[in-house]
């Protein structure tokens, strides 16, 4: 597998998250992108050992406002074709769907999950998740399932919260790669959505996080580990 894996980031916020602090550790290359900035993705080649694409603010279906998408779709795309593990976090998991024919966007209801939220394994989901585990959310947009597609997790407000395609293809619609500072960061940024249906307050949100960041954490270092391996 090639050392490089290359990140698409919708956003300025520091690169303290827990896919670079893996990626780090296990002695990748790290090649950060900002397509919303006119960076563009270029080809997968035989150094590139996968590619995550994370959340952001951009609705997926918007390609005509948002011109930059179509480079990402072309990009996903390509690492499908190239047989490159391909993970997608919130923003991520739902361009990977729409990319894949589903339908993707907010519901009528608009429940946001922002907080802990917890989330339960399906029974095709051994390997991947054992057992439920308190998440990271943010969003209120959401995803059907792709034709093809093993939906993974799912809770009682969001029925496809992970999916897998393929064996290299993942999308998570929860962040686990948000550390316990950078949440603290969305605490901050976000203080316009307390009102919203479905948001915890910042007090339930801080007791969920220290009760339960270690076991995510734990979780995804090793989803992480299964899924890219080790750098060639």
């Amino acid at each position: 597998m090639g050392r490089r894996v290359l990140l698409v980031r919708h956003g300025h916020e520091p690169a303290d998250d827990r896919v670079v602090a893996w990626l780090t550790q296990a002695g990748f290359e790290i090649d950060s992108r900002k397509p919303f900035a006119g960076e563009l993705l270029g080809e997968p080649g035989d150094d590139l050992g996968g590619t995550v694409v994370f959340g952001g603010i951009y609705n997926v279906y918007e390609t005509d406002k948002h011109s930059f998408l179509n480079e990402e779709y072309g990009w996903i795309n390509r690492c499908i074709e190239a047989d490159v593990p391909v993970l997608g976090i919130c923003q991520g998991a739902q361009m990977i769907a729409h990319h894949l024919g589903a339908w993707a966007g907010a519901r009528d209801d608009e429940t946001f999950e922002f907080g802990y939220f917890r989330v339960d394994p399906t029974f095709e989901a051994a390997g991947f998740m054992d057992a439920p585990l308190w998440v990271t959310q943010a969003h209120f947009h959401t995803f059907d399932l792709p034709d093809g597609a093993v939906r993974l997790a799912g809770n009682e407000n969001y029925e496809n919260q992970a999916f897998r395609h393929g064996d290299k293809v993942f999308g998570l619609q929860f962040h686990p790669e948000v550390t316990i500072e950078g949440f603290r960061r969305w605490q901050n940024q976000k203080w316009d959505v307390y009102d919203r249906p479905g948001v915890q307050q910042p007090e339930e949100q801080t007791r969920l996080m220290y009760e339960h960041d270690a076991a995510q954490a734990e979780w995804f270092y090793g989803f992480l580990d299964n899924l890219f391996g080790s750098p060639s």
